[in-house]
């Protein structure tokens, strides 16, 4: 597992905040794509209502796709040493040490910097200012 420094992961938004932002775009693409799947799927439990029998295929299609999309920037932080905590909101943690103790430095999309930490028990409800003390 890699350690950040602060000041690493600081440098580290440059690759990481464009990751995320597709990550948080993908989810909301599929998200909406799951909501078109289900959608078609109730219409054909009702009566299909002259609904092309391709036009559920695509669908799948469509979630398959960007279920693939996402993994892949899931997979791309994970190999930046990024931990990624919720594809929704684009919160991600970076480890790091303190006192000999893995930590956690946390980020949120939409965050300017790296500027908080918790521990691995507390999470994003534990978030604490850095330095980390």
């Amino acid at each position: 597992m890699r350690h950040f420094t602060p000041e690493e992961a600081n440098a580290a938004l440059e690759q990481v905040r464009p990751l995320v932002a597709e990550m948080v775009a993908c989810r909301r693409g599929h998200v909406e794509a799951l909501a078109e799947q289900e959608r078609l799927e109730v219409r054909i439990r009702g009566n299909g209502g002259g609904m092309p029998p391709a036009q559920l295929a695509e669908a799948a299609a469509t979630v398959e796709r960007e279920a693939r999309s996402l993994a892949k920037l899931v997979d791309q932080l994970n190999e930046l040493g990024v931990q990624v905590k919720d594809v929704d909101e684009g919160l991600v943690d970076f480890p790091a040490l303190r006192r000999g103790e893995t930590v956690l430095l946390c980020w949120k999309l939409g965050e300017d910097h790296v500027e908080f930490w918790h521990t691995v028990e507390d999470g994003f409800a534990g978030r604490r200012p850095l330095p980390l003390e």
